[in-house]
């Protein structure tokens, strides 16, 4: 969905998107690997999208691709490099694609092959958000749907790698708290705002609205907590 509006240069030449893909000039065999770039890819949606429906398209996406070709674990890959390149930790991302050899010919995530030639395709809504989004009607979603249920459930810790520091730390939750209200408190104790966090476990990114015990996070297991460096909230 969407089209880039723009033109941001990269090592190569020129960004270029058009429905839905995105391509550049790549010289030498077919497939050669190329460092992910190190920027954003900036595009305009056919339909202004609200946090909620691009979270939602998302997500979609994410739980679906799986069925239709391709390994799970190539798309796990996957999907956590994109939520670390979102997060400008490109460092992140590009270790993720390396440790899954996962290679990226025109330096994108929206073209990739795991080392048997199959081939990925991302879209770009997985990527980055587009330069038209809308807030929703309250500026936020609706108290109903981040609503927390009565009882807590049983307390547990979660262990977090946290982004920006590279250190783990132990946040106590109840098991009946949703990922929203966890990155909450985590706001609470580190001063890190919950719309920098994307939080990951297994592979998969948490929905705001998963109950912890809904993840399914094995005592012990780190839970990584990618903090975008930018200071200012998605409008």
């Amino acid at each position: 969905m969407g089209g880039c509006i723009g033109i941001t240069r990269s090592r190569s030449g020129p960004i270029e998107e058009s429905s839905g893909t995105v391509s550049r000039p790549n010289s030498g065999a077919l497939r050669k690997n190329q460092s992910l770039c190190h920027e954003t890819i900036r595009w305009k949606s056919d339909v202004p999208l609200t946090e909620g429906q691009l979270r939602s398209k998302r997500d979609e996406f994410w739980d679906t691709a799986p069925a239709f070709e391709g390994r799970k674990e190539i798309w796990d890959a996957l999907r956590a490099a994109a939520v670390a390149a979102e997060a400008m930790d490109f460092q992140l991302a590009q270790a993720i694609l390396d440790g899954a050899s996962v290679s990226v010919p025109n330096g994108y995530l929206t073209e990739c092959y795991d080392e048997w030639g199959t081939r990925y395709q991302v879209p770009i809504y997985c990527l980055s958000p587009p330069m038209n989004m809308v807030k929703e009607a309250s500026g936020r979603d609706s108290p109903a749907e981040w609503s927390e249920p009565a009882d807590g459930g049983a307390a547990l810790a979660l262990r977090l790698r946290l982004s920006c520091s590279a250190r783990d730390r132990d946040l106590r939750v109840g098991a009946r708290h949703t990922i929203a209200h966890c990155k909450a408190e985590l706001h609470a104790q580190e001063g890190i705002e919950p719309w920098r966090q994307r939080w990951f476990y297994g592979g998969k990114l948490l929905a705001d609205r998963l109950l912890v015990e809904e993840a399914k996070i094995t005592p012990g297991y780190v839970v990584q907590v990618i903090v975008s460096t930018d200071p200012h909230p998605p409008s």
